[in-house]
């Protein structure tokens, strides 16, 4: 039964796999951190004698900024928790399985998207 095609990513290369997203899921959090952070800061750069325009002009950057951080840690939490569930996967031994086709998504690919759950060819089937 040679000709069978690999259904699944050895316990070896799912250790690799699990390292780098374990990397990516640290760097994500600090990432996060910072975002946070960022938002919450009250955000007080002492203008109060400055111009009453250059005040308000300040005031709309900063809700602005305030607004793209929490859109940025929205979307980092859901990178987050979209790399946690790539761990499950890995537990699973089900990581790397595009969910589509049922054929292993290429090492190339989850290299640069460990979170992937399709592969490209069901990705482009989409479009």
């Amino acid at each position: 039964m040679a000709e069978d095609l690999k259904v699944r990513y050895s316990d070896k290369d799912l250790a690799e796999f699990k390292v780098l997203i374990e990397d990516k899921i640290e760097k994500a959090k600090s990432h996060l951190d910072l975002l946070k952070s960022s938002y919450m800061n009250d955000g007080n750069n002492g203008t109060d004698d400055t111009s009453p325009t250059f005040k308000a002009f300040e005031e709309g950057s900063e809700t602005m900024s305030k607004e793209a951080n929490t859109q940025l840690a929205i979307r980092q939490e859901k990178f987050i928790r979209d790399l946690k569930n790539a761990l499950l996967r890995i537990e699973n031994k089900t990581y790397g399985i595009c969910r589509v086709t049922g054929k292993l998504i290429a090492k190339e690919r989850l290299k640069l998207v460990p979170h992937a759950t399709l592969s490209i060819e069901a990705k482009n089937m989409q479009k």
